[in-house]
């Protein structure tokens, strides 16, 4: 203790010292200036008066000593001899004032004690030192959040994978949301959980409702991640069905046909089954002429017979899975056609809209209504390949009672105004009518009693006592009576099944070769407005850096219509500078896809030539399509019999073809006013239709039509 007090002298002593040598400055040298240039946390700012003629002079203390002469170095000598039990009793001892200046001083010596015990030896961080905040000139709140975000990133580092466990055994449990089944043995093996995750969910008992790492970071990161799967895998999983009694849903890609239809479709599901066609993604087209759906229809039809099982298809639909338009007319197909005779596949290529179609379904009058709130949905991305084993849900029978009230319904929601829609409903099509051309209504005619109860104030007087969720066990056990029932043996004894099956990879893809942003740039998510530029022979359009297309042969200009996401740039110019283009943009802005610049393109494929010959069928009339794989086509419209010699630029793994007839033949039409000094054209965007369920002058107001 004594050595305790000896420092407080000491220290005491040499700052009267240096306080006074401070206050006291030589006469003539510099006067005494009230300003005051930081004032203290808590204390109120103080005025100040400057004299302008008063010319301030600035003395320089000399803090070049030896450190031998140092005033304070017995007080450190004393400090590094001082035990650390003493500081207590010390404490103890002193007055439990808190501004007392006893205790102050011992604080600041237990403060320099930490000090030279150690962490003064370690390096400052610029984190750790001090900030001085002037009252009087304030930091701007911008630079100080700033500088908060910073240094959380910094120090907020997490894991993403988690930690394995080959110890533990593979569950009998299915992702809710791709089918894998779940565990915690390898990161590369579909269905992976982190073992911490894992564990704790198989403990609580809740691993049915979990879903897998790649499901949550697909759905909440737009994150993929690369798995140990080949092609034959996927189609061991659909080959399944082929002893099978059902029905099979083809779904295809319209933005990518005939390449997304499966064309060895008969020796996957056999040749004993009914095939309905599903042309989806119908909301994502403009409507070139007033019967192009029909059209579509034709040209859907004639591609399944060069395909080879034209004999089993019994109908075609088009639908859009996303705004729901046609699904209410499939529903009804399928329930006076197929009834309940046994189960039904969704089969198709990868990202043509299965799972999306599936999760349409598990909300409609075709599922019974109970399992939307029993059964999870299943994960969508742009990202091809999702799902990877089978999901299902329970079909409803379709009763000649039930199918009287679902008539009811739609004949209802058809005399509907815009006022007497719900408000979530009337979101949703402003939303999808924003987005897509074709929008839709998707209804349930029968509801459970706990969405008839969803809106109602549930009141529970036992939760309201006092003390009762002290250990928590009553409120668990609560929430888990609350929590949806399970379907009972008597009800799906005699069920048939709708099964999500995985889709089938195609033999050459675009997608392939480009990593999740890139594919979700390419992959088109609204409505395609076609941007249609007039090109002269001896020029070049780019799509990207994934597409270059050489107009080499023809006598007058001619016009090309590109039908891709409008998050791809297309660029015009002349046939001697697209090399140079390409190679200097590639990988930046300009172009886009991909993104990365030089260090992306390295591992980008090289593009490969190949011509095409096109004969001319007017202004009107597009002579035929370029496909781009999954990223869309290009429209050609030439005079009337004028030869035309292109050459297509594109990676060979992605299977660049050419399209006659075209899909969209009088694309060109839809085109604005040239702009001026360019080759393009202003896009238009046409109008949108509705299918069913709202008055005209209620489309109107949601800016599309009544079909």
């Amino acid at each position: 203790m004594w050595k305790v007090f000896q420092v407080s002298l000491c220290r005491v002593d040499w700052r009267g010292i240096c306080f006074t040598s401070r206050r006291l400055s030589p006469a003539g040298l510099r006067r005494v200036s009230p300003r005051q240039l930081c004032n203290r946390p808590g204390q109120p700012a103080r005025s100040c008066t400057v004299d302008p003629n008063l010319e301030e002079q600035f003395v320089f203390l000399d803090c070049t000593a030896d450190p031998e002469d140092d005033p304070r170095q017995e007080e450190k000598d004393l400090l590094l001899q001082l035990p650390q039990q003493e500081l207590p009793q010390v404490q103890q001892q002193l007055p439990k004032h808190q501004h007392h200046p006893q205790v102050r001083q011992l604080r600041s010596l237990e403060r320099q004690l930490q000090v030279l015990r150690g962490m003064s030896l370690q390096e400052a961080e610029p984190d750790s030192l001090i900030q001085f905040d002037d009252v009087d000139f304030p930091l701007d709140p911008s630079v100080v959040a700033s500088q908060r975000r910073k240094r959380k990133v910094r120090t907020g580092e997490h894991k993403i994978f988690g930690t394995p466990d080959l110890d533990e055994p593979v569950s009998n449990t299915c992702c809710s949301g791709c089918g894998a089944l779940l565990h915690c043995t390898t990161a590369a093996v579909p269905g992976y959980l982190p073992s911490e995750k894992y564990k704790a969910l198989l403990q609580d008992e809740r691993l049915s409702d979990a879903i897998c790492q790649r499901c949550h970071l697909l759905t909440h990161h737009h994150k993929a991640l690369n798995l140990q799967l080949s092609k034959d895998e996927y189609r061991a999983v659909v080959m399944q069905l082929r002893p099978l009694k059902a029905l099979v849903l083809l779904i295809v890609d319209l933005l990518d046909i005939p390449d997304s239809i499966v064309p060895d479709l008969p020796e996957l599901v056999g040749t004993n089954k009914h095939v309905v066609v599903l042309g989806n993604k119908i909301d994502l087209l403009p409507a070139d002429s007033p019967n192009y759906q029909q059209r579509i229809r034709r040209q859907l039809s004639q591609y399944c017979c060069d395909a080879g099982f034209g004999s089993q298809v019994t109908d075609i639909h088009l639908i859009s899975a996303k705004t729901g338009y046609g699904i209410e007319g499939l529903i009804s197909s399928l329930q006076r056609s197929w009834r309940y005779k046994g189960d039904v596949y969704l089969v198709g290529s990868a990202n043509v809209g299965k799972s999306t179609l599936f999760n349409t379904l598990l909300e409609s009058d075709y599922c019974k209504s109970k399992a939307s709130d029993v059964i999870h949905k299943a994960t969508i991305s742009p990202w091809p390949g999702t799902t990877l084993n089978l999901l299902k849900f329970p079909i409803i029978n379709p009763t000649p009672y039930r199918m009287f009230r679902r008539q009811e319904r739609l004949n209802e929601a058809s005399q509907q105004t815009e006022s007497e829609l719900p408000l979530e409903e009337l979101k949703r099509l402003q939303h999808f009518s924003r987005q897509g051309y074709l929008v839709g209504r998707v209804g349930r005619t029968f509801r459970t009693g706990a969405e008839l109860r969803r809106d109602e104030i549930e009141f529970d007087a036992d939760s309201l006592a006092f003390g009762e969720n002290e250990d928590r066990e009553m409120t668990t056990a609560t929430a888990r009576s609350r929590s949806p029932d399970e379907f009972t043996y008597n009800e799906l004894k005699d069920a048939h099944w709708l099964f999500d099956t995985p889709g089938i990879m195609k033999e050459h893809d675009l997608l392939s070769l480009l990593n999740e942003q890139e594919v979700r740039m390419v992959v088109p998510s609204q409505a395609v407005v076609p941007r249609t530029f007039v090109l002269k022979p001896g020029t070049s359009l780019l799509v990207g850096a994934v597409a270059r297309i050489d107009f080499l042969q023809g006598e007058k200009s001619c016009w090309f219509s590109v039908m891709a996401s409008s998050r791809v740039p297309v660029h015009v110019t002349s046939l001697e500078k697209a090399a140079s283009i390409y190679e200097k943009h590639a990988g930046h802005v300009l172009l886009g896809v991909p993104l990365g610049g030089a260090e992306r393109m390295k591992e980008f494929p090289r593009l490969v030539p190949q011509e095409f010959r096109l004969e001319g069928r007017g202004y009107l009339e597009a002579a035929a399509d370029i496909k781009l794989s999954t990223a869309g086509w290009v429209a050609v419209t030439a005079v009337e019999g004028e030869q035309l010699l292109l050459r297509v630029h594109g990676p060979e793994a992605a299977g660049f073809s050419l399209r006659t007839p075209p899909l969209l033949p009088h694309i060109v039409s839809l085109k604005g006013k040239r702009i001026r000094k360019s080759a393009a054209y202003k896009p238009v965007k046409p109008e949108g239709q509705l299918d069913s369920g709202l008055l005209a002058r209620g489309a109107e107001r949601l800016q599309v039509k009544k079909k």
